[in-house]
């Protein structure tokens, strides 16, 4: 009998599906995924495939994402139940009411967050581009602040890049995975591996960020292993992220700062799950047209407001 992994790849094929797996999955579903990497990556990818069904192993805002930007394609979520702690700590009520306290200040939206929060927000980025985005945006506008939601300390880390040139005003929402973190399990880490090199999301505590060697988003994380020398890292963001680079250097040691470091939601989707979502084509993603308008005009913002600058002339 084929396992459960050709199971699914069986199916793959026979319905014209690709799947997609965040890094912060249980390292098992890299196993069926055609492209493993961050949210925005992989809802990228699945926009040039040509699948005619999209299974997203990750959680509610990341598949949303992939149907914003693919439309005509059918959008799976194997665990419907699989949301983001941060997502949910903003409603459009709570939205309204922050906008409400800074009128004519433009909303940066980050990507972990419902389409329903998008459609409300100016501008969406991410942990690799939220830097750029504000200071672009404000560029742009010629202002020098900006409302940032919902992951107060994604935003405070922009503000504390941009040396005090921005003031960012941020919703009170985090990821409460990251903030496990405190700047003892730093200290303590520093201590028992000297010559580790400590790498931190900017959704940690700022107290964190400011003991890393290194800040960045996922994508950037696994950047900085492949392109530097060094012979130790201890990872400062979600497990899988050490388990995945764990797995692929194996000439590299590897510490997870805390064993804590462990997002439930992420973990819920299994092969069991992957497979009966694809077989049944359950758990479909849907959303309302002017919803949809509204959340794609703020991606596409982020598009535009990130472009490199083209120039004529001169060298």
């Amino acid at each position: 009998m084929n396992t459960l992994v050709e199971k699914i790849n069986t199916l793959k094929r026979e319905k014209n599906a690709v799947i997609l797996a965040h890094c912060y999955q249980n390292v098992e579903v890299d196993e069926v995924a055609d492209f493993v990497g961050d949210s925005l990556y992989l809802s990228r990818k699945a926009k040039e495939t040509n699948a005619d069904i999209i299974v997203f192993a990750g959680v509610s805002f990341m598949a949303e994402t992939a149907k914003l930007l693919s439309p005509d394609k059918k959008v799976l979520l194997p665990r419907l139940e699989a949301g983001c702690f941060m997502a949910n700590m903003i409603n459009i009520e709570s939205l309204r009411e922050f906008r409400a306290k800074y009128p004519n200040v433009p909303a940066v939206c980050y990507v972990n967050s419902t389409a329903a929060i998008k459609a409300e927000c100016d501008v969406c980025c991410t942990s690799s581009n939220a830097l750029n985005v504000v200071k672009n945006l404000c560029a742009k506008k010629g202002i020098n602040e900006v409302l940032f939601l919902p992951d107060t300390y994604l935003g405070k880390w922009v503000e504390a890049q941009l040396g005090g040139a921005v003031k960012v005003h941020t919703y009170n929402g985090f990821c409460p995975t990251h903030l496990r973190l405190r700047a003892e399990d730093m200290e303590k880490s520093r201590s028992e591996h000297p010559n580790s090199k400590i790498l931190a999301h900017p959704e940690c505590h700022h107290t964190v960020s400011a003991l890393a060697d290194f800040v960045g988003s996922t994508k950037d994380i696994m950047e900085y292993v492949k392109n530097t020398d060094f012979k130790e890292y201890t990872i400062a963001t979600e497990k899988g992220v050490f388990d995945r680079l764990q797995r692929d250097y194996k000439d590299k040691t590897f510490y997870l700062l805390k064993d804590t470091l462990v997002c439930q939601n992420m973990k819920w989707n299994t092969l069991d799950d992957i497979y009966n979502s694809l077989l049944r084509e359950e758990h479909e993603i849907t959303l309302d047209r002017e919803t949809s308008e509204k959340a794609m005009a703020c991606i596409n913002n982020m598009f535009e407001i990130t472009k490199p600058l083209t120039t004529t002339g001169g060298r």
